[in-house]
């Protein structure tokens, strides 16, 4: 296995201690989380004294002002962006290349042409299907805080934690396989306190994002790619197409009303709860799977390696 497929390697100078208390995957993540902690604490702060926002403000799962969504969207990219680039500048000690600044533009770009074409290509399978109804048009939709909050916010926030920590550093001990059980099943478990929530809900987050955003970073070692991916899904269900994004009530452009039994129209929680979301999202998941197969870039688990 090559260790290009790899971006963090531990050095063979490394001492025992640094092997398990510093390089380690579980070690790795730990610091991570502990960063995340430290500087979330470090920007609730400074929004309070420079906008007057505190903490019952921020543990609201929407935005309905420009200002709410600003400071939730920093609240969310802040503390994952500087925890990330201290754990692999300072910790791993190698370049940062899935986030390079010069890829932000372009890739994150396509990831949200990819994004937007994918979770349209499902409203529209749902609407042939007879599922889905447009009711009328809202032209008043309060689409910046939406785009701060569950797009831009919840792309770049969770990508970090999901793909570029959890994925990665997993794939890095465990293996590919391993690295997409764990961080799809904990990307599901991370939406199942959403509100109309389910056991299948959960279950079809973890399989149809969890598997897909793992894979994509698999294939592409591109966060600002997933990304976009991840925000433009998030806002096009919500914001144009009116459709609950994982859960949480929508104000989009478009009024929509979806029909049917919960396994077609996905419920209250959304189209991401439909078999039709799934099925489409299981198919590029295969399809990013076989490019991985065919390229030979899956992971063995690092004892395999040596």
């Amino acid at each position: 296995m090559p260790t290009a497929h790899v971006a963090f390697v531990t050095p063979d100078s490394a001492t025992k201690w640094k092997r398990w208390m510093l390089y380690s995957p579980l070690a790795r993540i730990v610091i991570f989380v502990a960063l995340f902690v430290v500087f979330s604490a470090l920007t609730g702060i400074a929004l309070h004294l420079l906008l007057g926002i505190d903490k019952a403000m921020l543990a609201g799962k929407g935005a309905t002002t420009p200002m709410l969504g600003l400071a939730q969207f920093l609240i969310r990219v802040v503390p994952t962006v500087l925890a990330y680039v201290v754990l692999v500048r300072l910790i791993e000690h190698r370049p940062l290349r899935e986030l390079a600044p010069r890829k932000l533009l372009p890739q994150g770009l396509l990831g949200i042409l990819a994004g937007s074409l994918l979770f349209s290509t499902a409203v529209g399978l749902l609407w042939l299907l007879g599922s889905y109804h447009v009711t009328g048009f809202n032209p008043h939709a309060a689409w910046l805080p939406a785009l701060l909050m569950t797009g831009l916010g919840a792309g770049i926030g969770e990508e970090i934690m999901f793909r570029g920590v959890l994925f990665r550093v997993t794939e890095e001990g465990l293996g590919t396989w391993a690295a997409l059980l764990i961080s799809a099943l904990f990307f599901g478990f991370a939406h199942a306190h959403n509100p109309g929530a389910t056991a299948w809900s959960s279950s079809a987050i973890a399989i149809e994002a969890g598997l897909l955003f793992g894979l994509l970073y698999h294939v592409t070692r591109s966060l600002p790619l997933c990304m976009g991916v991840h925000a433009a899904w998030n806002f096009a269900q919500g914001t144009i197409y009116g459709i609950p994004v994982s859960g949480l009530s929508a104000d989009g452009w478009l009024v929509s009303q979806r029909t049917g039994p919960d396994w077609l129209s996905g419920g209250v929680f959304g189209a991401e709860a439909s078999v039709v979301t799934l099925t489409l999202c299981l198919l590029c998941s295969l399809g990013l799977l076989a490019v991985a197969y065919r390229r030979g870039t899956l992971v063995p688990p690092a004892w395999r390696r040596r």
